[in-house]
This record gives structure tokens, C-alpha cells and sequence, in this order.
């Protein structure tokens, strides 16, 4: 029998035959191999699963084993900080990613958000930036959210401005989340659970604080776990990330998930080019004129250079 896994608490896993929503637990036993995967999770929240029952019907006495995976339409990884060599599935088989970001409480990393946005091209998830706390942002530092917009929709992604607060931009989250399946995920303390529950207020995922000593978010969800929205579509929560590092990716192949230096790389006089030295190159180019931010070169600079640094 087939599932859909819709929470992943470590060892034991809630499981769902969607679209219905009716989990009943499992677990995983034995080894459930996945082609060319390192992963620390074999199992995330998302996967497609054959599954046996242990008994007449799954419950906390009798759950249901989790035989194999079957393959993903795609995924969201990230290098383990602690584990150079490993890596981590957050979610499989989505329709977007909405990457929440702040300016400010916490201040944001425009490295940190590359990181993920680069991933999302390598893995073909659609990628959605929902810049929160507007109602901070907007007043505090007015241009510097035009200037992050001019950036990112130059760039060629769909910005959502949004405030949990006083539901700014939630009207667009809401329509989009009504379609599939979308993950929520970013920095820890930028207002994902807040977000969540503007969607669907009858959700009650958990609402964390900000540390004012430190302006950095406290980790409040500590499971991975989907929830269905009243309006229909899922939604996938996931701890606050404070690393993200690439997985599976070689240096001269980073540039081809920049969209805006795709658009232009054919006319770099040499192939490949690195778009650091080379003469004739049009990114570089690109860059000069303003057709490419300087924000998002640099991370792209960043990244070449990273060995094992994901923070």
C-alpha cells in the first residue's frame, strides 16, 4: 500500500494516503535505500512510501512498516553543518518553496537566502521569497525594501510583501498554498508559524520570540510536519535553518542556477567561463551595466569559495 508521509519525529512517522488526511503512525524498520543519497534522513516529511501493516490497522500498539521510498519528483537538501560529508532532506515532492525572510529581527543574510534559492533550482522546486514583518520593514528601512525587491524580481523570482501581523500579502500565500503542496522554510526567527497560522487560522503551529540580545530566532518547531489547509492544499512546516550549505553541486556548474546570469552567459567569449576572470565575460559585464545586482554576484562568489563554511 501507498502513503504520503506528513510528519517525521526522528524514528516514527505519521503517514496520510492523500488527498485524504487521515494519518496513522509507522515506522521505519530495516534499511530503506535511496539512489546516490548521503542523507542523515531516508525518510522525509513528503515522500511517497509502500508501507505493511503490523496488525488488523495502524495505531501506536501496531504501525505500520515503511518498506521502501518510491523515487521523488523533487526535493529541498541541505548540507549538514556538523556532518561535512552528509546531508539533509527538509522536504519531497513539492509544488513551491516559500522562503520567508525578514530585513530586520532577524536581520537578514542575503548569502543565507541565495543558498536556498540556488537549491531550489538545482532540485526543481518552484521558489517563492515572502519577505515578512512589512509592517516593521516598511517604516524602518523603506529603501532598502525596494532596493531587495528591485533585486530579487529583477533576478526573475516573485517577491510576496507580506506582515503576519496585519495580513499584508497573506491573501496571495493563501491562494498560492491552496494548490499542492508548498514547504515553508527559513531562518529561524523570521515568522514562518506566524505566517501559517495567518493562512489558516484554525493551524496551530508554534509561535516563537525573538532573542532582542542577539536578534536571532529561537528554534520553535522541532518537527518536520505537513497540515492541510482549510481552503485545500498542504502546507509544510520545518525547523528555522541556521546553516545551509550545498549539496552535490560542482563549482563551474553554480552560475547555470543564477536565472539572471543564465540569461546571459551564451555571450561570454569563452566556455566555460567562471565569471571571475575571464576576459570578454558577460556576466561581468552584466554585472557593471546593473543588469545583475552586485548583491547576488557576490553570493555567487561566495559560493565558489566555499569549502566548509555553510553559515
Amino acid at each position: 500500500m501507498e502513503a504520503v508521509v506528513v510528519k517525521n519525529a526522528g524514528s516514527h512517522f505519521l503517514l496520510s494516503a492523500l488527498p485524504q488526511w487521515a494519518p496513522f503512525p509507522a515506522v521505519l524498520r530495516g534499511k530503506v535505500r535511496l539512489e546516490r543519497s548521503g542523507a542523515t534522513n531516508p525518510v522525509a516529511v513528503g515522500d511517497r512510501v509502500e508501507y505493511v501493516l503490523d496488525g488488523p490497522a495502524a495505531d501506536e500498539l501496531h504501525p505500520a512498516v515503511i518498506k521502501a521510498v518510491l523515487p521523488r519528483a523533487n526535493y529541498v537538501i541541505r548540507r549538514s553543518t556538523n556532518l561535512s560529508r552528509q546531508s539533509h532532506v527538509i522536504a519531497a515532492n513539492l509544488d513551491r518553496a516559500l522562503l520567508v525572510v525578514t530585513l530586520y529581527f532577524p536581520e537578514i543574510k542575503l548569502p543565507f537566502l541565495d543558498r536556498l534559492l540556488v537549491t531550489c533550482e538545482v532540485y526543481g522546486v518552484k521558489a517563492v521569497i515572502v519577505l515578512n514583518k512589512m509592517d516593521i520593514c516598511r517604516d524602518l528601512a523603506p529603501e532598502e525594501v525596494e532596493r531587495f525587491c528591485e533585486i530579487y524580481r529583477g533576478a526573475g523570482y516573485e517577491v510576496i510583501e507580506c506582515s503576519a501581523l496585519t495580513g499584508e500579502g497573506i491573501d496571495r500565500l493563501r491562494e498560492l498554498c491552496s494548490r499542492g503542496t508548498s514547504l515553508v522554510s527559513g531562518e529561524s526567527g523570521v515568522g514562518k508559524s506566524s505566517i501559517i497560522k495567518a493562512i489558516d487560522p484554525s493551524l496551530d503551529p508554534k509561535v516563537g520570540r525573538i532573542s532582542t540580545a542577539h536578534l536571532q530566532g529561537k528554534h520553535t518547531t522541532s518537527l518536520y510536519e505537513m497540515y492541510p489547509l482549510s481552503g485545500g492544499g498542504f502546507i509544510v512546516d520545518t525547523p528555522g535553518l541556521r546553516g545551509f550549505g550545498l549539496v552535490d553541486l560542482e563549482k563551474e556548474e553554480i552560475s547555470k542556477y543564477f536565472p539572471e546570469m543564465l540569461r546571459v552567459a551564451d555571450d561570454c567569449r569563452f566556455v566555460p567561463c567562471t565569471h571571475t576572470h575571464e576576459p570578454g565575460c558577460a556576466v561581468k559585464a552584466a554585472v557593471d551595466s546593473g543588469l545583475i545586482s552586485p548583491e547576488r554576484y557576490n553570493s555567487y562568489l561566495g559560493m565558489l569559495e566555499e569549502d566548509k563554511k555553510f553559515r
